[in-house]
């Protein structure tokens, strides 16, 4: 009995030994910042349906944990007591002007607004329509889809969350003293007119003692608030997101977002997309393109078409010039009359444009190779020759309504009418994970973050097309995020350094591909050897301090990477 005992105990010691070498599991930061992304995903769709709620109430308490647990790198400092000013500028710059001074705010379908005496108030960075209704209320239009639902909650989550920062600095006690500095504040904020150099930089000194930022840091980002209806914008910004804080907290005047019941009833029933692609169906049967061999891409409204007319239109411009110097003066704001001159040249060679009517914001050009200039083109004529059909960017899940009702068939004298898509090719910008701004990225998959969704596919572009371009260009798989504002440095840092091997995130790619591969797979609507190319350009890089979106834009460093993509597709298509 005791040669047993003798011989359990050594079992149970070994067995003990081989156990100790299995760490026990602690959540990483990337698991607890994933669970806080698909918490988001399901609260705003839970808030969506529910109709209103209160952002800074019982209601906004899961949205507001969860992106405190998240911390995306595009918000900074959220978690921490000192106001983030990078942050504010990017948000700032996606919501409407004046929305730091309404009390509700409404978020609608295309209801009639345009029609009506509101003037339209259109975010510096984003295409969406929105109305100031009265000093409390502010409309903001959503039609391009649930993604455009998440960017503006999300961006006004972050918002609030600073304007109670402000007022637990401001406030003295709980009958409403306040500190000499809101004082100030106040002070300047409502004298009328310009403020003097003076005046603004002792309305700053005050300011920047309860932001928790030192006057140099205030100095430098007033003029990145600044526009032309108020030079002033950030003292008032900061006043007014303050001042909503504390009627909330001492009057229990809560802020309240609603969804209008039209928004509500007409979500994800693609009633922006197809309107947007009826007619680009109608443009083609109208031009008696429709039976022709289709090419789309999507990029911006500038580089297919600046690549295929600029050398021919600025036979003046171009002397003693390369052909990328040409790019870069077009791409500068004050170049507007040689931009004017490449889209007449492209208009009397048959270019059509079709400026957006659905609320999609999604302009298109279309372009008939067959009228293209000899030295462009000369291979093919007549019913063989290409129809390239150029879309605006989409915004996140948009890109599968657009292109879902895009590549549906076409009603024909009572039939369905097949489209002859050749292929479809995706360019645009997004943040790089092993590089820096300028570089490209050549994905080989997309795979949709918060799902275990994946879309592998042979893409017809390969690093070997960029060798003589001098870039630096990447390969492998890109994941598409819910949204830029969620990027987080924990979960991107582990899909770069596992097996997934992502070198890149953006929002439209997996949407993009799931329509492609329904249409082409499994729908039978376009041929099902369609070819693919996708190629980005980095605009940021959110593994690196000081590279995320909020620490600006490209400038002319994204001039040489938009056009070397844009001429290997081109090349592709018309050869």
């Amino acid at each position: 009995m005791a040669f047993w005992n003798y011989k359990d105990k050594i079992v149970l010691s070994l067995s003990r030994k081989r156990m100790s070498q299995f760490p026990i599991h602690t959540r990483t930061r990337a698991q607890e910042s994933s669970s806080a992304i698909e918490r988001l995903y399901i609260t705003m769709r839970h808030l969506f349906n529910r109709g209103f709620y209160k952002p800074m109430g019982v209601s906004g308490e899961t949205l507001r944990e969860a992106l405190l647990t998240l911390r995306p790198e595009i918000y900074g400092s959220i978690a921490e007591d000192k106001i983030e000013l990078q942050g504010l500028i990017y948000v700032i710059d996606r919501l409407p002007y004046g929305i730091e001074e309404c009390r509700y705010i409404n978020l609608t379908s295309d209801e009639g607004y345009k029609n009506s005496h509101f003037e339209p108030i259109i975010p510096l960075k984003r295409r969406r329509q929105c109305y100031r209704i009265d000093e409390e209320q502010m409309n903001i239009e959503v039609t391009r889809g649930r993604s455009e639902i998440y960017d503006i909650l999300t961006h006004l989550t972050f918002l609030y969350i600073e304007s109670h920062k402000i007022m637990r600095q401001v406030l003295i006690n709980d009958e409403g003293g306040v500190i000499r500095d809101w004082e100030k504040l106040e002070e300047a904020v409502q004298k009328k007119g310009k403020l003097s150099q003076e005046q603004k930089e002792i309305a700053l000194t005050h300011t920047a003692n309860f932001l928790g930022r030192t006057f140099e840091e205030v100095s430098e980002v007033y003029p990145q608030f600044s526009c032309k209806e108020d030079p002033d914008r950030f003292l008032k910004i900061i006043y007014f997101l303050g001042k909503g804080a504390i009627a909330e907290f001492l009057e229990d005047e809560k802020r309240l977002i609603t969804f209008s019941p039209v928004l509500r009833e007409r979500l994800g029933h693609h009633i922006h997309g197809e309107r947007w692609a009826y007619r680009i169906k109608k443009a083609l049967f109208e031009e008696n393109l429709l039976e022709r061999p289709i090419h789309i891409i999507s990029a911006n409204m500038h580089s297919v078409m600046n690549t295929l007319f600029a050398e021919v239109a600025l036979t003046t411009e171009k002397k003693g010039k390369s052909t990328l110097d040409l790019y870069e003066m077009l791409s500068k704001s004050e170049n507007q009359k040689l931009r004017d001159k490449v889209s007449k040249k492209a208009a009397d060679s048959g270019m059509i444009y079709l400026k957006d009517e659905s609320g999609t914001n999604i302009d298109v050009q279309i372009f008939d190779a067959g009228k293209l200039p000899d030295v462009l083109y000369t291979q093919k004529e007549g019913e063989d020759a290409p129809v390239i059909i150029v879309m605006d960017y989409a915004f996140g899940e948009q890109a599968y309504e657009t292109m879902d009702e895009l590549l549906k068939p076409h009603k024909s004298q009572g039939k369905h009418a097949f489209l002859h898509v050749d292929s479809v090719s995706i360019m645009g910008k997004a943040g790089i994970l092993e590089g820096g701004k300028g570089d490209i990225m050549i994905p080989s998959s997309h795979i949709f973050e918060g799902t275990a969704d994946n879309y592998p596919f042979t893409n017809e572009l390969d690093k070997k097309d960029f060798e003589d371009e001098g870039l630096n260009v990447c390969l492998g798989s890109m994941i598409t995020v819910l949204g830029t504002s969620l990027q987080n440095r924990d979960i991107l840092r582990f899909f770069h350094e596992s097996t997934w091997n992502v070198i890149g995130l953006e929002m439209e790619g997996a949407h993009y591909q799931k329509a492609i591969q329904s249409a082409s797979k499994i729908r039978g609507s376009i041929n099902p050897n369609v070819k693919v190319r996708y190629a980005y350009y980095a605009s940021d890089n959110p593994l690196e301090t000081g590279s995320t979106l909020a620490s600006g834009g490209l400038g002319t460093t994204g001039v040489k990477p938009t056009y070397a993509i844009t001429e290997k597709m081109l090349k592709q298509i018309l050869e």
